[in-house]
Parts: C-alpha cells; sequence; structure tokens
C-alpha cells in the first residue's frame, strides 16, 4: 500500500482505510473484482474467490473470511442469508475444487455458485446452476413474492468451437432462486433481446455485459456490447425490450448501466480496449471509455444528452475506463460515484444532463501492474468503498456540502446493480 500522502485525491476526499489482499488471495491473478454489501459486511468478490469484511467501524474494517473458490470473474451479490458468485469459463466442475477447462470441453461447467452466508465467518457451499455461455455478471431482481428471487445472467458469446456456447447469443439466463431451497435453483427462460439477431460470422461479442434492474420502476437496462437496451421487467421472468440504443461513433463495448433515483435518467458507460486500454490521455477520444447520459421521456424513449470522462488526463502505462458505480443517495440531486481502474474513483454531479462535472477524486497514480486500479466503487451507509484489483478493499471518506445530506440515508444491503429507491 502506498503512503496515504503519496496518494493523489481531492480535498474533499481521502483514504480512510485499506485492506491488502493476503492468503489464498496473494498468488498473481487473485484479481479483486466487485462488491455487495449487507448490514455491516461488505462481501469483495476475487478471481480466487471473495472476502467477508466485518465494516461496523468503516476506518478499521476487519476480514472476517476470505474464501477459497477460483473462477472468472466472481461477480458477487447477496440477498438475505444467499451468496451468488457469475463464473465465466469453463470448469471441471461446479464446486470449489474444480479447475478450468478449454471451451472445448463439452463437460465444463460455467454458471452461478451460490452459498449460505447465515454465519459469515464461515460460508457454505450450496449448489450451482449451469448457464449458457457461462455467466460474466448477474443481477438480483426480487420475485413477486419474498420466497423468490431471480438472477439476470449476462454473458459474452459465441465462443468459436464451443458446445456451450454456440453462435448465435443474443438472450441473457433467468435463473429462479427458491430462497427456502436453494439447491432447487434452475434457468427458467434464456429471452433474447434482439429482435434480429446478428450474422453468426460476426467477431464481436453478442449478449449482454451487464443488466441493472430498478424493480420499483419497472424497468431494466441492459449494456449489451454494441448497445444499449431498456427493458420492461413487471414480469421477471418474461423482460420485454423497449428500446435498443446505438452509438457505433462513440461508444465501443457498452458495459454497465445506472438510473438515476428518480428513473428519469440512465448513465451508460463504454469499457472501451476491455479494461486494459489508456483511454484518459491527453489526445483520446472524449467519448471512448467515457460515460453517456441518456434521459428517459414519459413514454419511455431513450435520448441521449452528454458525455463524461474524468479530466484529470492519465499517462499511457494506465489502464483507465469507466467502470462500476452506484449512486450517492443525494435527495434532488443525480450523484454518483465510479470506478475507473488506475484512473482511480470520481464522484460525479450529472444533474444537469447537458453538462456533467466531477466533484471528487482518489487515484494512486501508475501501478507495477498494466492491469490495475478500482475495480468497483460504491457508496455505503456514509462512506465509498473500492475493490481495487491489485490493493484491496478501500474505505473512502467523502466530505462535501453538496454529498453531506447522503449521509443521512441508511441501508441494510446493497447490491448496486439492483436499485432502490432512497426516497
Amino acid at each position: 500500500m502506498l503512503d496515504p500522502e503519496e496518494i493523489g485525491h481531492s480535498a474533499n476526499m481521502r483514504l480512510l482505510a485499506n485492506v491488502p489482499l493476503d492468503a489464498p488471495f496473494d498468488v498473481p491473478e487473485a484479481w479483486g473484482t466487485d462488491l455487495a454489501f449487507q448490514g455491516d459486511y461488505a462481501f469483495v468478490g476475487n478471481y480466487e474467490g471473495f472476502a467477508v469484511h466485518d465494516i461496523g467501524d468503516p476506518a478499521h474494517p476487519e476480514v472476517v473470511t476470505r474464501v477459497a473458490c477460483p473462477g472468472v470473474q466472481n461477480d458477487i451479490s447477496v440477498s438475505g442469508d444467499l451468496l451468488f458468485l457469475s463464473i465465466d469459463e469453463p470448469r471441471t466442475d461446479d464446486t470449489c475444487a474444480g479447475g478450468p477447462t478449454g471451451p472445448e470441453d463439452p463437460s465444463g461447467w460455467e454458471g452461478i455458485r451460490i452459498f449460505d452466508i447465515s454465519d459469515k465467518a464461515h460460508p457454505r457451499y450450496v449448489s450451482a446452476v449451469r448457464t449458457e455461455c457461462g455467466s460474466h455478471t448477474h443481477t438480483i431482481v426480487p420475485g413477486k413474492d419474498t420466497g423468490t428471487v431471480y438472477l439476470y445472467v449476462s454473458s459474452p458469446g459465441p465462443v468459436p468451437g464451443s458446445e456451450s456456447c454456440p453462435a448465435p447469443h443474443e438472450n441473457i439466463s433467468i435463473v429462479e432462486v427458491p430462497v427456502a431451497n436453494p439447491r432447487s435453483a434452475r434457468v427458467v427462460a434464456t429471452p433474447e433481446l434482439f429482435p434480429e439477431q446478428r450474422p453468426e460470422d460476426e467477431s464481436f461479442a453478442a449478449g449482454c455485459h451487464d443488466i441493472t434492474a430498478y424493480p420499483e420502476k419497472g424497468l431494466a437496462a441492459g449494456a449489451c456490447f454494441g448497445d444499449g437496451v431498456l427493458m420492461d421487467i413487471s414480469d421477471p421472468v418474461a423482460p420485454r425490450v423497449l428500446q435498443i440504443v446505438s452509438d457505433r461513433d462513440n461508444f465501443s463495448i457498452w458495459h454497465s448501466a445506472t438510473f438515476n433515483n428518480a428513473g428519469t435518467k440512465i448513465v451508460f458507460s463504454d469499457e472501451s480496449g476491455g479494461g486494459l486500454a489508456p483511454t484518459c490521455g491527453a489526445s483520446d477520444d472524449p467519448t471512448k471509455g467515457a460515460d453517456a447520459v441518456y434521459e428517459l421521456t414519459p413514454d419511455r424513449r431513450l435520448v441521449r444528452h452528454a458525455y463524461f470522462k474524468i479530466p484529470r488526463v492519465q499517462d499511457a502505462k494506465e489502464n483507465c475506463v469507466a467502470h462500476n458505480g452506484s449512486l450517492i443517495p443525494v435527495p434532488g440531486r443525480d450523484v454518483m460515484v465510479q470506478a475507473w481502474y488506475m484512473g482511480g474513483v470520481s464522484v460525479w454531479d450529472f444533474t444537469d444532463s447537458d453538462h456533467p462535472k466531477e466533484i471528487a477524486y482518489f487515484e494512486r497514480g501508475p501501478l507495477p501492474r498494466a492491469f490495475a486500479g478500482s475495480w468497483s466503487a460504491y457508496y455505503y451507509n456514509g462512506h465509498i468503498y473500492s475493490s481495487d484489483i491489485t490493493e484491496g478493499l478501500d474505505v473512502l471518506r467523502l466530505d462535501d456540502p453538496l454529498t453531506d445530506p447522503a449521509k443521512a440515508v441508511r441501508m441494510t444491503e446493497l447490491n448496486a446493480q439492483t436499485q432502490r429507491s432512497y426516497g
């Protein structure tokens, strides 16, 4: 960990604490990934498994346990006593003991793993569900009653030569999880999102990268590699496409989406270069690897207004691109915090859809590895938590008159891709 005094940051944001990676996450590709929260706990995905942190005292977070369960990329979410992991690589079996196998292996497994976390110190593997083309990310969508949750599974594809991910791949998978009996979880639907299939020989990925649901509004927004998709999810097992938006001139890889609290705007991000490219240099295109602010009209049509990219120039060795973020619950304003890999963590205001602006930041600067920096940065109960790929869990304190009202908003659970109204 760098000396906090050597880390770049705005006057209104500072590093409060850091929990470095440690065994069993001390191997070269033990990369930190996504975050989820529940009560006084933060759950952090890692290519080698996941960790549970006690954040009851944000200035002194403590590791409760680290669970070794390898799999790319272990995208993580929690709901009640259940924890879900996305596995997007074929493996010899669905357990934590299995190893990687090739895409040409017809018996290779990839999909969703399920854990019981009723005992936070001793998570227990419960079951797994195979999904088409694996699971790169997933999104929790509550059922019509508390006894069922659904997972919208996003995955890239097709994979040449693969029996489990053949062309075409224009759909997502929906996994139904009976809360009282997660062992019986199963795929109940594979809705196709695109009315016209792309030619099978096209080289870019199909399917979706990420989906954000806003169940209270009956809406979801999918970042589906080459397009953004707006969906009606009033029936959670039968999502209905309302609109597909494209931006071939400015966006390369539609990565993720965030609604504002009112459900009248959506921020789509572009992961140009797949997270490995330095897109934040002085001569780089201001839209490549950036965010786009869309407004949602009363008849539920998306209209693009402006782009946002961090204003701090990064050097040619820093992978920098828009990545995972969440709203900061400031009543009456649209403010979010977002990870930018080596570009650090940015807080920006898009209340004025045509003139978004950064209001706070934190960044370590160039790191020794080519793939590094903040993977996910989310606001939870008064602090910002960042999962840094190589440096572990960061806790950031934000003190600003504009965002201070958010400190009064308390959450009991947060999965950033399942949005809930805060007032």
